[in-house]
């Protein structure tokens, strides 16, 4: 029996795929040549497999790889992208068609496990049954009429997000940022904040990840209990760029199995988008197609929208998606993090300056946005007071070239008071994470969007106006800033909180 996961083991196997089972028998193709993860294979009689099909590229030592079909040469020969090495094969290796897409393991058997591209066991576990259901990574998106709109919001325990930028059940939010500013920290805050209230299945993929990322998560994970209700999906940096190319569709299906066939709430998490937009600009210039704009793929757009417009609210269930995306060199005109812009609801844009003051997490309240914050969704009290921070923010920063020429003391009256209550809200803001306790020793918060509403208010009133600007950093709620304030008063025997 093969033990490739690619293969059908058994005819229970056929019964569960979603693709006809009447594909067309195996047939033998030859290597024809080799250039890396370039495989061109023939096929006799001009019986060539359709673009997307899956072949099977074995050698004379017992081992293979699976590879994607990209494009017919001519009459007698396709164009395969390998997802695996191909060192060691040679042309006139033995090549056979599986007749269908590359398929996955989907289902219960794989909750709690680490998982490759084509579905392989990674985490050192027992190997997957030989019944497992499985579920080929390409297929439509539901259709629109089928598709149900988002107003359930996804309270995630963060100030500057829950206020700010609100996340919907069943749509999609990503976070953007220049390289260190803080996305991965975010997203695992995420992952830590939502897994003890989120009733759902947890699905992540790791898209060009490091190895010892990866391992950190899986031990995290085992940890804290909650791998149970977790997949983890790992293409890492060393792998060919057809395996990072097709990692975020391995993990979207199983995530719509759960939500189609199961009807069970899925947490989608992508660490890094970019990386896929990457691997497809690699797998671009390998199969020999001209780039387009500042030397991506000219099919950008295409694969950016076939991941995307999978990810949605299907009848009763959803899939929630949190992606992190990284900007090359902080540009965020770059095609890659505009295109993939389109397709989100709620645009998280992580602020090297404001990484660089110690603002964490370094969410930039003018750049960032949510089509959800509007007070038909998150009522008005919550609308007007989101729309008066920013306001606030943006009208310090206006005024931030003048207090660097003249000075604070040059403002008058109303705008230094403005500009207070802007930084003491800019600190308010900060938050301390779970994730990042090991190396700070202070405890992560979570605080209610009830508590992040009144707190605002309250500054923006001018409650906390003669309060020190330091006893709102890293804290949760305000009454946690007011107890801190209180402390540092009476330390100085200056009295009491007003």
């Amino acid at each position: 029996m093969s033990t490739d996961p690619n293969v059908p083991s058994s005819p229970a196997r056929h019964a569960e795929t979603e693709r006809s089972s009447g594909a067309p028998p195996a047939a033998e193709g030859r290597v024809a040549a080799i250039r890396g993860a370039v495989v061109d294979v023939t096929f006799p009689e001009g019986d060539l497999p359709a673009v997307e099909e899956a072949l099977r590229i074995a050698d004379g030592d017992g081992r293979s790889v699976i590879a994607e079909v990209q494009a017919h040469r001519d009459a007698d020969t396709v164009r395969a992208i390998a997802l695996a090495a191909t060192a060691g094969f040679r042309r006139g290796d033995p090549v056979t068609r599986l007749g269908r897409p590359i398929e996955v393991p989907v289902g219960d058997a794989v909750l709690g496990r680490l998982v490759d591209v084509t579905g392989r066991i990674g985490d050192g576990g027992p190997p997957l049954p030989d019944d497992v259901p499985r579920r080929a990574i390409h297929r439509a998106p539901p259709p629109l009429a089928d598709q149900r709109g988002i107003s359930d919001l996804f309270a995630t325990g963060i100030k500057v997000l829950d206020l700010l930028t609100p996340i919907a059940q069943g749509g999609k939010a990503a976070m953007f940022g220049g390289a260190g500013v803080g996305k991965t920290v975010l997203v695992m805050e995420l992952i830590h904040a939502m897994v003890a209230g989120y009733q759902g299945i947890s699905v992540f993929a790791g898209i060009g990840e490091r190895s010892r990322e990866g391992h950190e998560m899986l031990l995290d994970m085992r940890g804290s209990g909650v791998i149970e209700n977790t997949i983890l999906v790992y293409g890492q940096m060393n792998e060919p760029p057809g395996a990072r190319w097709r990692v975020p569709l391995t993990a979207l299906t199983i995530a719509e199995h759960f939500r189609d066939e199961r009807r069970r709430n899925v947490l989608l998490l992508m660490d890094n988008v970019f990386r896929f937009v990457q691997a497809g600009s690699e797998v671009s210039g390998l199969l020999g197609r001209l780039p387009s704009r500042v030397g991506y793929q000219p099919t950008l757009a295409d694969e950016v929208a076939a991941l995307q417009e999978r990810i949605a609210s299907v009848g009763g269930a959803s899939v929630t998606a949190i992606e992190a995306v990284y900007v090359p060199a902080d540009d965020f005109t770059d095609p890659a993090v505009t295109t993939i812009a389109g397709h989100v609801d709620s645009m998280v844009v992580l602020s090297r300056a404001m990484a660089a003051e110690g603002m964490y997490p370094a969410v930039d309240p003018i750049a960032s946005s949510s089509i959800l914050l509007d007070p038909l969704i998150v009522g008005d009290e919550h609308a007007r007071v989101a729309t008066e921070v920013r306001r606030t923010i943006e009208h310090y920063r206006e005024l931030q070239d003048v207090i660097a020429l003249l000075g604070l003391e040059e403002l008058g009256a109303d705008d230094r008071r403005i500009v207070g209550r802007a930084r003491r809200l800019q600190r308010f803001l900060t938050q301390p994470f779970a994730v990042t306790e090991a190396f700070t020793g202070v405890a992560g918060r979570s605080v209610p969007v009830a508590a992040t509403i009144a707190g605002c208010r309250a500054i923006l009133a001018g409650d906390c106006d003669d309060w020190q600007e330091s006893s709102l950093y890293m804290v949760g709620d305000l009454e946690e800033a007011r107890a801190k304030e209180t402390a540092a008063r009476g330390g100085r025997s200056t009295g009491g909180v007003p």
